[in-house]
Order: structure tokens, then sequence, then C-alpha cells
């Protein structure tokens, strides 16, 4: 079973859903964020505009990310399901009638029945210990 981690939004402007989120549901807030413009450059982004802003709140984290252009087969919104053991799960969820889009280090693309797409990802503790393996 997973829990809630993030609800990601793909979208042209996050500096502006960002804000307006953050303004429209009580509690959330802008992130403090810094701009990181060689990964902007690398995916054709402004350099000097965050691709990615996050807003934090009473409930999961809010996440919009710019995707240039719209693919026919991905969600403008998902969720991003945090889980104790990725693999595991994976598993379960393809006998429920999941199928599995791609796999990454950290999370795995999924779909629902429907072919709604969501995001399996490992718990904060997880991914922290595969950052600090990596880095030694």
């Amino acid at each position: 079973m997973g829990a809630i981690h993030e609800i990601v939004f793909d979208c042209v402007e996050p500096s502006v859903l960002a804000p307006f989120w953050a303004g429209l549901l009580e509690g959330y807030t802008l992130r403090e964020t810094e701009t990181d413009p060689a990964t902007s450059q690398v995916l054709g982004l402004d350099p000097n505009a965050p691709a990615i802003l996050m807003i934090d709140g009473p409930g999961p984290s809010i996440c919009f990310q710019n995707v240039d252009g719209q693919r026919p087969d991905n969600n403008r919104v998902h969720f991003d399901v945090e889980v104790e053991d990725r693999a595991s799960e994976v598993e379960r969820l393809k006998l429920a009638g999941a199928s599995v889009d791609r796999v990454l280090p950290t999370y795995t693309v999924m779909r629902d029945p429907e072919g709604n797409q969501f995001c399996l990802i490992d718990k904060r503790q997880q991914q922290l210990a595969g950052e600090v393996e990596q880095a030694a």
C-alpha cells in the first residue's frame, strides 16, 4: 500500500500555476527553490525560469513541472504514490489490472486499468540511502 507523496501538474508555465494554486488552497505556500539553468537548458527551456515549482501545505505537496507541448498519452495531472517496496507494489498492481510504462532508478511510471498514468516512488528514506550510496 502507498500514500500520496505529490500531485504533479504538467504545464507550460510553472511560475504562473504554482502561485495560483498556492493562493487558492488554504495553508499552501510556494516552496523556496533555486533555478537550475543547466537543467533548463538541457530541456530546451528558458534558463532563467524554473522548470519545476513546488507548493507545500497541510496535504500532499503539489508539483508544477514544465512540459513543452502535450503528448496524447500523458495525463496533465497525476499522482506520485510513495511505497515501501516498489517492486512488490508493481507486481500487486499488475495483478489488479495496472500496467508498467517505464522503470527508472527511483520511480516507476504505471497506468491504471483505464490508462491513467501514476508513478510509484520509493520512500524518501530509500531515496536518500540510494543517493548516499551513489556518492560513495
